[in-house]
């Protein structure tokens, strides 16, 4: 059986071409998804008939309505009602489709979310989480700027909700859990994270193993599957991330332009670099999703091209094939 992904065209930069070259890159590669596409059938069909795998595996809702980066979440629930965000979200309430993505308003998406498809029972705030990449592959990193303010139960559960995601996407029964803090040792940190501590060390669960804190400088050892952190720090701790990354790239490729010897180095080991470089690319890690609401919804960087956003669509198909949902419900 074909699952089917409800796609809000119109979100972020140069939509919808960048979300139709995104979808036929993945069908190049998989054909095991159909896509609701909502959106402006004037913009999209000219570039659909550029791309044919794309038509031959979605239907095409048309709304001329949509989501402005500018418009504050209020704003966008108010009169957003008939926009392409509003109808992908509501295909998915009503089963229509099996997860939903967009690549538009953060904020807005993440309230129309609550409001259209609620979250699930015992779960009092959905957290925003994304696959970092680390020396051993990939981790989970949640809350990355949903929740600013939290509790020690929200923290406890992101803890749950991380392992389900980790474990439906990697197929790794019994992931690590830590919590970002500024030591590892029991004694630093809030009073909150120490609270969260004790807490999550008296879980007794086979669906996580608990490790305690981790400091930021060890989230990309991957020794640890999965970090929790509130919204607040979750989101500095992103921003440092991809700003390190441009950082180191833009510094290499300097030292490297500098004189005629620096540039002959460089072509002398032009596929290390390359293969860095790749290994750097954001795009590859491109795709957040909103944990703990009653349906699976993904949010792709609404500056990313096309290539992020064929890795978001390719992170819906990983979460689908895991039963995410269904590994959630066991976490709680």
């Amino acid at each position: 059986m074909k699952f089917t992904v409800a796609v809000d065209a119109m979100g972020g930069d140069e939509s919808p071409l960048k979300v139709i070259k995104g979808l036929d890159l993945f069908l190049q590669n998989n054909q095991d998804l159909k896509f609701l596409i909502f959106g402006n059938r004037d913009l999209i069909n000219p570039i659909i008939e550029k791309y044919p795998l794309v038509g031959t595996s979605s239907t095409i809702v048309h709304t001329n309505e949509k989501v402005s980066d500018n418009e504050s979440p209020l704003e966008a629930v108010k009169n957003g009602k008939n926009s392409s965000m509003w109808l992908a979200l509501t295909a998915l309430k009503n089963k229509n489709a099996d997860i939903a993505i967009s690549a538009g308003n953060t904020a807005a998406l993440l309230v129309m979310s609550r409001l259209i498809l609620e979250t699930i029972s015992g779960i009092d705030k959905p957290a925003l989480a994304s696959m970092w990449p680390s020396h051993k592959g990939l981790s989970v990193v949640l809350d990355l700027g949903a929740n600013i303010d939290c509790s020690i139960k929200n923290l406890v559960d992101f803890s749950k909700l991380g392992a389900a995601l980790y474990r439906a996407v990697f197929k790794k029964e019994k992931p690590t859990v830590a919590l970002l803090n500024i030591g590892s040792e029991d004694s630093k940190g809030s009073d909150l994270l120490k609270k969260s501590l004790q807490e999550l060390r008296k879980i007794n669960t086979v669906s996580f193993s608990f490790n305690g804190f981790i400091e930021g400088n060890h989230i990309k050892d991957g020794n640890i599957d999965v970090i929790v952190t509130d919204g607040f720090s979750g989101n500095i701790a992103l921003k440092t991330a991809e700003g390190t990354a441009k950082y180191i790239a833009a510094l290499v490729k300097e030292k490297f332009l500098r004189s005629w010897y620096s540039k002959f180095i460089y072509l002398l080991s032009f596929k290390i670099f390359n293969s860095i470089k790749n290994d750097l690319d954001p795009r590859k890690y491109n795709g957040g999703i909103f944990l703990g609401l009653t349906s699976p919804v993904v949010k792709s960087h609404g500056g990313t091209d096309y290539i992020g956003f064929y890795h978001s669509i390719k992170l819906c198909y990983d979460i689908l094939n895991g039963n995410l949902q269904e590994q959630i419900q066991k976490n709680l």
